[in-house]
């Protein structure tokens, strides 16, 4: 009570919730990781984070940073924790049209964001379905991906500066918008991506992009998955990489969303097993939309494209990304699960898919696949329902997917973090040199384990 009372007179009493005002932060996205946290504290400045992480220091009290709490691994489980939520925090201090950058805080939320910058014919480029809720601070911790990788990069290649407290309550003050620094580690990177293990991030300058004049977007089914990628290389090279998304949803992913969300409507006039959604985008008026009609009617008369439907207008391009952006309540709506998030290299996804299928299956007859993937960069969301809720059984299908991603060269975690729900796949599978590496760096960075503990980097 003594320690509550004392974080209470830094951000207030008003900002020092407990007992049910905690109810927002108790329950996770998924479902899975429920726990009421003793307190969650509401600071609104980098002041007072820094009084919090200097009485915590001290008091070798652990804090769990939290910020729009849509993660999907369990990176701010804290039972009976303290929790740091960076909500109030959420001023958009500048917005430079002439340099293309941003200054904000940690807690803006992502669709706010591009709410600000449309009005100056800007975009910050990442976005993902829950950038509603998602805020700068999450999305830079987790080094979150999305939709627009493939043209624009992950948060790393985003973000140009940062402002972070550190687990002693120095702040440190990396607010650069260069271009080019080459003045010793590049600690902002380190940051980047750390789930708040090694410091709590509380400002940001960050990197925008032309507005696009012109979208064309549609929905394409192929033959077979290396047909998408060669429909993939001719766009960019007609368009000069103007490729902003794209989107594999197979035909199971498709049959869900028809019978789970009302008012859905069929990608095509008959069902396809391969369906692909591209979106090109300009800031010139060129008429890119018949430049990808052109080589999708080329491809049909290869066989390389089976059937496209091109959008008319916003309305008809709107339903194409609500269809994909409905990928993780289609994915978590029945239960058990089994979520995985892996990357591969491009032409391996298929390979991937057709291993993984086979090897689960073996493990449990029962089992039924569910993905969806970014497949521009690779990244597949790659879901089983076992047929039973048995932790050994579903741990099983962890590591015979880990298996099919290691023996491909691929990676176990491509955007979601590694939270809680990664840590045994990172014992097993991360390099025993990294991985110490990584405990060093957190032992001298937060040598009380104060920051986080128990997520990221495993005992």
């Amino acid at each position: 009570m003594a320690l509550l009372q004392e974080f209470a007179a830094i951000v207030g009493k008003e900002y020092a919730l407990t007992g049910n005002d905690t109810a927002r932060w108790s329950t996770d996205w998924t479902g899975k990781y429920c726990a009421q946290p003793g307190v969650v504290l509401r600071p609104t400045s980098t002041h007072q984070v820094s009084q919090i992480m200097t009485l915590a220091n001290a008091q070798r009290q652990s804090i769990t940073p939290v910020s729009g709490h849509t993660g999907l691994v369990g990176g701010t489980y804290a039972p009976g924790g303290v929790m740091v939520s960076l909500d109030q925090m959420n001023t958009i201090h500048d917005i430079n049209a002439t340099t293309r950058t941003a200054v904000v805080d940690a807690g803006v939320v992502l669709s706010s964001l591009h709410d600000a910058t449309d009005a100056e014919g800007l975009i910050f480029p990442l976005t993902f379905g829950a950038r509603g809720s998602a805020m700068i601070g999450g999305v830079m911790s987790t080094n979150a991906g999305g939709s627009n990788v493939l043209r624009y990069g992950n948060t790393r290649d985003l973000v140009l500066g940062l402002e972070a407290v550190l687990a002693d309550g120095r702040v440190v003050d990396l607010m650069s918008s260069l271009h080019k620094d080459n003045s010793g580690l590049n600690l902002r990177q380190l940051l980047i991506g750390s789930e708040g293990t090694l410091g709590i991030i509380t400002k940001a300058v960050l990197k925008l992009a032309p507005k696009p004049i012109t979208y064309a977007t549609a929905m394409v089914a192929v033959p077979k998955l290396d047909d998408a990628l060669t429909l993939l290389n001719r766009v960019q090279d007609a368009t000069g990489g103007a490729v902003e998304a794209f989107e594999y949803m197979p035909r199971h992913y498709i049959d869900v969303h028809m019978a789970r969300v009302d008012g859905a409507r069929e990608p095509f006039d008959v069902p396809y097993d391969v369906n692909i959604m591209i979106e090109v985008a300009t800031t010139t008026d060129t008429d890119i939309t018949d430049a990808l009609q052109t080589i999708m009617a080329d491809m049909m008369n290869s066989g390389a494209v089976l059937d496209a439907v091109v959008a008319q207008n916003e309305t008809q391009r709107r339903a194409m990304w609500d269809r994909r952006e409905a990928a993780a309540e289609l994915t978590f709506w029945r239960k058990p699960i089994v979520d995985t998030d892996v990357a591969l290299p491009l032409d391996l996804v298929g390979s991937f898919l057709e291993q993984a299928y086979a090897k689960v299956v073996e493990a449990d007859s029962g089992a039924e696949p569910f993905y969806i993937a970014h497949l521009g960069d690779g990244n597949v969301h790659y879901g089983v329902y076992p047929s039973s809720d048995d932790a050994a059984l579903k741990d099983k299908i962890v590591e015979i997917i880990e298996d099919v991603v290691e023996s491909l060269g691929g990676s176990f975690s491509a955007e979601h973090g590694v939270g809680l729900s990664k840590l045994n796949t990172m014992r097993r599978r991360k390099d025993p040199v990294a991985l110490d590496m990584m405990r060093k760096i957190k032992g001298v960075l937060d040598p009380n384990g104060i920051l986080n503990p128990g997520k990221l980097i495993p005992d």
